[in-house]
């Protein structure tokens, strides 16, 4: 945890699409100091018609959502840092910054059932959600 979904309404290579988790995972990492080896993400690729976007924007091709699902106790200051990471990061594959919207949703640990179907309250993460 946290699991995290990105959905972008363009065509990327095999490289790139690797590249969108990845970004979005080390920002995770950086913002949220999870573990490395807690990756779980998900990209959606929709086609164009399926996928509004402001009619304003330069590049509506590289329209991008991350949505966040994670567990409560990160500070506004955490989040704030996360946003800027997953911009900054994404930036770096070309999705303009004004491109991207970000919604993080704060679940209770024990509305998350982990490690073989335990409340993730009745475990020890491994790391600290209160940053």
């Amino acid at each position: 945890m946290p699991h995290a979904q990105i959905e972008v309404r363009r065509r990327w290579s095999d490289d790139e699409e690797v590249a969108l988790i990845d970004a979005v995972h080390g920002a995770l990492v950086a913002a949220f100091q999870i573990p490395v080896k807690d990756k779980h993400i998900r990209l959606v690729v929709h086609e164009p018609h399926r996928f509004a976007a402001p009619p304003d924007l330069a590049q509506p091709e590289y329209s991008t959502m991350v949505h966040i699902d994670c567990f409560a106790g990160r500070s506004v200051e955490a989040k704030r840092n996360l946003y800027r990471e997953i911009v900054q990061r994404l930036s770096v594959l070309g999705v303009p910054a004004d491109h991207v919207s970000i919604t993080v949703r704060d679940n209770p640990t024990e509305n998350g059932g982990i490690r073989g179907g335990q409340a993730a309250c009745d475990v020890d993460l491994g790391f600290d959600i209160d940053i």
